[in-house]
């Protein structure tokens, strides 16, 4: 498989409450080639689309949420063996809010807004050799 391939082989979940927010960030997973990408609006659709049996490489996923917020979803998605990359994409800023975020079970955490670099960067994570369309 070539390496610019990789990006139509990924899957990703966008949690956002935010319709904008979660449009931009499908739209730049687009733009490098994931195009196998879905948006819910809080956690709790997030755990449920994993109980009907989706499952995606890649969740970003917002921190303050109705219904149900990142932290707790991540902490649900774990303790259902959701082995998928979380990254904790959120405007806090605080050391400790950010802590007690990776320690629901974040792979990583990035400030919003999502950049091409920052995304790379989690991708680099997933798939070393992944080529940026």
């Amino acid at each position: 498989m070539a390496p610019q391939d990789l990006g139509t082989k990924l899957t990703a979940l966008v949690v956002d409450d935010n319709r904008i927010s979660r449009k931009i960030h499908q739209k730049l997973l687009n733009s490098v080639g994931i195009m196998k990408n879905q948006g819910v609006g809080n956690g709790k659709e997030a755990v449920d689309i994993h109980c009907y049996g989706q499952s995606f490489d890649l969740i970003l996923m917002d921190m303050d949420m109705p219904i149900m917020n990142g932290i707790e979803a991540t902490k649900i998605l774990r303790s259902m063996g959701i082995c998928s990359m979380i990254v904790g994409v959120s405007s806090r800023s605080m050391e400790s809010e950010i802590q007690e975020f990776m320690e629901a079970g974040l792979d990583d955490y990035q400030v919003k807004p999502l950049t091409n670099a920052k995304l790379k960067s989690i991708l680099d994570k997933i798939k070393p050799n992944f080529t940026f369309k």
